[in-house]
């Protein structure tokens, strides 16, 4: 590998920062004062709370404003997060046709526009809940295209031998994003949150605006990646695969020696390109691909393999304590400042640094290893959550131990499910299918992403801690489907995995007739 091969694959996962840097803002914003009022969440009569968190009419010992909530206020909340995912759904879908039309590299830096222009309308948006869902759905459907792309992207500009490593990449950038959005609204939330003016004063109107600048910076500073993002995409080649698909064989090999710092005579890049026009050549003597081929009886178990791997992905409850953490610890009993500053930071550093050992992992020990230890560790881990949040009034050992269990399961994930998905989906396909295969687990990623973003407030009210009991069993079914039906492919070239898969097809069918 060189460091052109690198650079290339950094910048694409710059794809997945969009994702994390959207993700970790949301957790943040969610929680800002000023916001809640804007949209009706909470209003304020000019009440405050202590340090603790406790109401007091002290003025001198008031830190916060006490909100009341509304009583619609899971149900705006859900709408609102899940808009994103709705848009990531359709974003999704979108990338099949775009990807194989307009390319890869060109798709991805369209989807960083389309990302902007999201942004901004967050951040400008008029006092109604539907402007900001518009503006987070244009964004998601950036992220979802992206999605898909990104990975696939990498995947066919890689050696084959690390390929599941610099693909595992787009989720690095995926938790650094995450932790960014954390580190910078969190201290956006202290200066605006702490002490603010108006604490002990009456307000006449409890619906009246507070300084709106916190929740605006917060969203208008997606502009800078989105914007970052498509200005790399310039300088990246087009994908030889998809060059080699548009007759384009010449820049191929440009691509080819440039990317294997050789020339385009060279043994290896001349190799390299015969083995992809052979691919290319062998897809289109079985004619244009549809979503049918899919289910046809070669390709059909790849395609379960990875809707389901993405299904259990969001159901392992990964995106409710994302999203909704700073309410979680609120609910073990934590202060607004730890729930809302410290906490999160943690977490999310704790999920950045994770994504390393499954970087190494992932090439070492394959796919299926990683999947089948990490969902019997986050099934153990949500127990525990459940268990020491019951025992939170007994003393603050129990709360820090309940934390302890969540950081503990965000660690589980993120070095196996939150990679394993994105690399298997990206490798598994054939090349005349493998943008429509891709997009397929990108779908039911952002389709169950959807459902959890929408049900999660309402089922932290209804259930409080027990939710994590759900996931838990979500966790053990993710085993159960890891250890029977998930097939490794560590180790094999891109253009040998129809071999293999053709394989099992064939040994499956073998064993029926004996059963």
């Amino acid at each position: 590998m060189n460091s052109f091969q690198f650079l290339v694959a950094l910048t694409a996962s710059f794809g997945g920062l969009l994702f994390g840097y959207e993700v970790g803002v949301m957790n943040v914003v969610l929680v800002m004062d000023a916001f809640r009022i804007f949209f009706k969440f909470h209003n304020w009569n000019g009440d405050g709370l202590d340090e603790k968190g406790q109401p007091t009419k002290d003025k001198a010992n008031m830190m916060y404003r006490d909100l009341k909530e509304a009583d619609n206020k899971a149900t705006l909340e859900g709408l609102i997060t899940s808009s994103f995912v709705l848009g990531a759904l359709c974003g999704a879908l979108m990338a099949t046709y775009l990807g194989e039309k307009y390319g890869r590299q060109r798709t991805i830096m369209i989807g960083a526009c389309i990302f902007t222009c999201g942004a901004i309308i967050q951040g400008i948006s008029a006092r109604h809940w539907a402007m900001i869902a518009v503006g987070r759905l244009i964004t998601g459907l950036s992220i979802g295209c992206n999605g898909v792309l990104c990975p696939t992207y990498i995947s066919e500009v890689a050696p084959a031998k690390i390929r599941g490593t610099l693909s595992s990449c787009y989720q690095l950038m995926t938790t650094f994003g995450i932790i960014v959005a954390a580190v910078i609204n969190s201290i956006v939330w202290y200066y605006t949150n702490v002490k603010p003016d108006g604490l002990g004063q009456t307000r006449n109107d409890i619906w009246k605006e507070v300084s709106n600048f916190e929740w605006r910076f917060a969203l208008l500073f997606q502009v800078v990646p989105g914007l970052g993002l498509a200005l790399l995409m310039c300088f990246l080649p087009k994908s030889p695969r998809w060059l080699c698909s548009k007759d384009r064989d010449e820049e191929a090999v440009e691509v080819l020696a440039k990317l294997n710092a050789a020339s385009t005579s060279d043994e290896l890049v001349q190799s390299e390109l015969k083995a992809i026009q052979e691919d290319v050549a062998a897809t289109r003597a079985a004619g244009s691909s549809s979503f049918g081929e899919l289910f046809s009886p070669v390709i059909r178990r790849r395609t379960f393999i990875t809707f389901l791997m993405q299904l259990f992905q969001q159901w392992t409850g990964i995106n409710v304590i994302m999203y909704y953490q700073s309410q979680i610890y609120g609910e073990i009993g934590f202060t607004k400042f730890m729930s809302t500053v410290v906490l999160p930071i943690i977490n999310n550093f704790v999920n950045f640094v994770s994504t390393f050992p499954g970087m190494w992992g992932i090439e070492r020990l394959g796919r299926k290893t990683l999947l089948v230890i990490g969902s019997l560790m986050m099934m153990v881990f949500h127990i525990s959550t459940w268990a020491f949040s019951t025992q939170t009034k007994n003393g603050k050992t129990w709360q820090y131990l309940a934390v302890a269990s969540i950081f503990l399961m965000v660690f589980s994930f993120a070095w196996t499910w939150g990679p394993v998905p994105w690399v298997y989906q990206a490798e598994v396909f054939p090349l005349r299918v493998r943008v429509k295969g891709s997009a397929v687990g990108t779908v039911s990623n952002f389709l169950n992403n959807w459902i959890i973003a929408f049900v999660g407030p309402a089922l932290m009210k209804a259930w409080s801690t027990k939710t994590f009991l759900l996931f838990a069993a979500a966790c053990l079914l993710a085993w159960v489907y890891s250890q029977f039906y998930v097939i490794e492919c560590k180790g094999v070239s891109i253009d040998e995995m129809d071999a293999k898969m053709a394989e099992v097809f064939i040994l499956i069918n073998i064993l029926k007739l004996f059963t």
